[in-house]
């Protein structure tokens, strides 16, 4: 009985070179897995990163527009390596009657923000201006 005991032994102490490729193969298919995940994970911060980037650019133009008197007409600039341009357009909208008699009058404000990459956000939004008295 001894006998059949010690020749098992040998056979079966350690990893045979199937078993060991095998263990290889899971950890490598494993290891890919997760350097995709984090690969994916880097490129989507970078995106949010832009886009946060572009918004705040867009935030930091608008902060800065002229005076409601003084505002007419179109910009253009740069700031922090991101190209911007500010178009004023008449306010249309259905519903609304443009003769009416009021001192203030809508205007459509369009701030467009270019990243160095191409990237762009477009921010519209629309601000009351004093009309001129007839």
């Amino acid at each position: 009985m001894s006998h059949v005991t010690q020749s098992r032994r040998p056979r079966e102490a350690g990893f045979t070179i199937i078993e060991a490729l095998v263990a290889l193969a899971i950890v490598a298919a494993s290891l890919a897995a997760i350097g995709a995940l984090i690969a994916t994970s880097t490129r989507g911060t970078r995106t949010l990163e832009q886009h946060v980037e572009l918004i705040e650019t867009a935030r930091t133009v608008e902060s800065a527009l002229p005076k409601r008197e003084q505002f007419v007409g179109n910009f253009s600039g740069e700031l922090a390596g991101h190209r911007w341009r500010v178009d004023v357009l008449p306010f249309t909208a259905g519903g609304i009657d443009p003769e009416l008699p009021s001192p203030w009058a809508p205007q459509t404000v369009v701030v467009t923000v270019r990243s160095p990459t191409g990237t762009a956000v477009q921010v519209a939004t629309v601000r009351l201006y004093r009309r001129a008295k007839e």
